[in-house]
């Protein structure tokens, strides 16, 4: 019911413009939140043309703490450094969670740790635990046999793909040791082979069709 509710009320917010926006999360620490300015930008344009869904075309920044956050069904967050969450913001994105909103966060190396500590404060009953490959997250339209693909090298880890799950729910994906985003960025960027820019963005497809679609 709760999804249910979340969903309607986006419809309402976006039907003036006939699409729906999804938006980079901003938060408090120091952290570069602000990384990856092309990467959220060419994914929807991706998800547009392949998935043939009505996304406004640049994101929209929101901040964690803000109620502007239950405006988006999907919320993306990146960066390399420093998290910091209030009480008041870690109850708001809690909340948001809980309502049916979907979050998204992608290591861009560094910030692993403070992330985790973070979203302890959001759901401290929780744990990340590593999604089995057979999960739908990796078999929407496109399919990951071998779970999340990896994109760049950091550490020499293998890519994971963790999720907290609430009331049986998958409430938030964080891709770990991959960098997704890197992969949607534009090509003079990063310079990465184009079968690999195409397996983030099939990925990125991927996470955004399961949050407009799990029950």
């Amino acid at each position: 019911m709760r999804k249910f509710l979340f969903i309607s009320f986006l419809f309402v917010a976006s039907s003036a413009s006939g699409q729906i926006k999804i938006a980079k999360l901003k938060y408090n620490g120091g952290g570069d939140w602000y990384s990856n300015p092309t990467a959220l930008p060419n994914l929807i344009k991706y998800c547009n043309k392949n998935l043939h869904l009505h996304l406004t075309p640049e994101e929209d920044i929101v901040e964690v703490g803000s109620p502007e956050l239950f405006s988006y069904p999907f919320v993306h967050m990146t960066g390399h450094g420093n998290v910091v969450f209030s009480e008041d913001e870690a109850l708001n994105l809690r909340n948001y969670l809980v309502a049916g909103g979907f979050l998204h966060i992608d290591d861009n190396y560094g910030m692993d740790k403070f992330v985790r500590l973070e979203m302890k404060k959001v759901f401290p009953e929780l744990e990340l635990i590593q999604l089995p490959f057979s999960h739908e997250i990796y078999r929407q339209k496109y399919s990951f046999s071998e779970g999340l693909p990896k994109i760049h090298e950091h550490d020499g880890k293998p890519a994971q793909g963790l999720g907290l799950i609430y009331e049986g729910r998958l409430v938030c994906f964080y891709s770990y040791e991959s960098d997704l985003g890197d992969g949607w960025e534009d090509p003079i960027i990063h310079n990465d082979p184009k079968e690999l820019r195409e397996k983030a963005l099939k990925m990125g497809a991927n996470l955004i069709s399961f949050a407009f679609t799990q029950n």
